[in-house]
């Protein structure tokens, strides 16, 4: 049994936004997804850091949530990303998956999960951009919910986050997220969302009292990072 995790997969199988078409580390990415995801096991559980399909819809999306379902992994986690479009509510989610005989995913959003003893918690998070692309102080605040009734949820246990946007990277921080991971003792968090030439921005390592790390799929060469054995 392991843990992993892996951010923006940007799938679509059943869209036409392939992520073929920026070359470079993209060029062929499923079956680079498909060959990284052998290292998992059958038992293992994925972390996937949002920015899971370009499908506007959950209809748009089947196809990609029916290759991540296949893969190897007992259980995949899936945050919301900025660009999961097909994200509707959890009971919505929750039906489709079970309609559609996806056993293996999961929701990680205004809840926590379990891997062991240890608590596994997250959410989508806060980006700077999002100010600039119209949204507002209340989707920032829901945000801050959100993390902390996920982190309430664990409890006493150790915890684990899982974010999407960075709460930090060079030049920029949200200070209210990292207050959250603090409060509640988050030792290591995992986020996504920063791609190609913006790596070289990414913070590795321990900021303050958290560590974090990058874990977007093309940082990773689309092989998703163990975490815990």
């Amino acid at each position: 049994m392991a843990l992993f995790a892996i951010g923006d997969p940007h799938l679509s199988l059943g869209s036409n936004k392939p992520m073929d078409v920026f070359g470079g580390a993209w060029s062929g990415y499923v079956d680079k997804l498909s060959a990284g995801f052998q290292a998992v096991g059958n038992d293992d559980t994925v972390v996937l850091c949002g920015d899971i399909s370009w499908g506007m819809s959950l209809e748009e999306a089947r196809r990609d949530f029916a290759f991540l379902d296949a893969l190897p992994g007992k259980r995949k986690l899936l945050l919301k990303g900025n660009h999961d479009y097909w994200w509707t509510t959890a009971a919505k989610m929750n039906r489709f998956f079970a309609e559609n005989g996806f056993q293996t995913l999961a929701l990680l959003h205004n809840n926590c999960h379990f891997y062991g003893e240890t608590a596994l918690c997250g959410t989508r998070g806060w980006f700077y951009e999002e100010d600039q692309a119209g949204h507002n102080e209340k989707v920032f605040r829901r945000e801050l919910i959100r993390l902390e009734a996920s982190l309430k949820a664990a409890g006493e246990h150790p915890k684990l986050c899982f974010l999407h946007y960075p709460p930090c990277y060079e030049g920029y921080t949200c200070p209210e997220i990292i207050a959250l991971l603090e409060q509640y003792g988050v030792k290591i968090c995992y986020y996504g969302h920063l791609h190609g030439g913006s790596h070289r921005l990414a913070v590795e390592g321990v900021r303050g009292k958290v560590e974090y790390h990058l874990v977007a799929a093309d940082y990773l060469r689309f092989a998703p990072k163990r975490i815990l054995p």
